[in-house]
């Protein structure tokens, strides 16, 4: 076993012309399957729950970007500065005030995939069944608290397949990319520190093709699909300050 380590809107009309705001991505950069992985748990990392474990964290980080594309790297090593920054603990408990406001309260913010596309509805749980299969069909399975759409554990599990695994991990990012292009934006328009880690893992992606486009510009619009039903098992629990976020994927 390998436990994780430091490091409902309705489609568009035929040749009808999307309204509100359109995608505003970023063209993805050169980057070998060694630099994607490493960006891959470097953001897995840093988008963790910011406590002093992640504090200490952030030096291994940034030791690993130096070998990456300067896009990438600069958007890793400028949230590293962030945390660096909170050598006091009031800047620290500030930090974790912010990221519970942001990822825990906001739609559009939310770090688990498949609640982009299905919501609180009943295909949600269909949705989280398919994760934990692709990890399962890649020998992998998921432990801790958080549910398997959860993107740092998808983010972990890319950076740690390669060959035929990594195919997979690669199908589960490119199904959800409309998904982690929302949660981009909404970050970008807040001004959140966590934006340029959103950023630099669209910038390993490949580029957004037109479906993608034009679901991104249905969720931005309408946001995830709301039916508070059908849940079970997999019903979420909001984290606050301080409240366990162990999940991982373990081999």
């Amino acid at each position: 076993m390998r436990t994780r380590s430091l490091l409902p809107t309705p489609a568009l009309r035929p040749g009808a012309r999307p309204r509100g705001p359109q995608p505003d991505h970023l063209a993805p950069v050169a980057a070998s399957g060694t630099q994607r992985r490493t960006t891959h748990m470097a953001a897995s990392v840093l988008l963790a729950y910011p406590d002093a474990d992640l504090l200490d964290a952030a030096d291994a980080v940034r030791a690993s970007t130096p070998g990456l594309p300067p896009p990438v790297r600069e958007r890793l090593d400028a949230f590293c500065g962030v945390l660096q920054a909170c050598a006091d603990p009031q800047d620290l408990r500030d930090l974790q005030s912010r990221y519970v406001a942001t990822f825990d309260l906001k739609r559009k913010c939310a770090m688990y995939l498949s609640y982009y596309a299905a919501g609180d509805t009943r295909r949600r749980g269909t949705a989280l069944v398919a994760f934990v299969e692709a990890y399962r069909a890649a020998g992998w399975e998921v432990t801790g608290s958080e549910l398997p759409d959860y993107l740092p554990t998808v983010l972990e599990f890319s950076a740690r397949t390669q060959g035929d695994d990594a195919t997979i991990a690669a199908g589960l990012l490119a199904s959800h990319r409309d998904g982690i292009e929302v949660l981009r934006t909404a970050l970008e328009s807040m001004a959140s520190p966590w934006t340029g880690l959103v950023e630099a893992v669209c910038l390993t992606l490949p580029p957004l093709d037109e479906r993608t486009q034009q679901r991104y510009v249905e969720l931005v619009t309408a946001g995830p699909p709301a039916e508070l039903v059908g849940m079970e098992p997999f019903a979420l629990e909001p984290y606050g300050a301080g409240a366990d976020r162990t999940g991982g994927a373990v081999r």
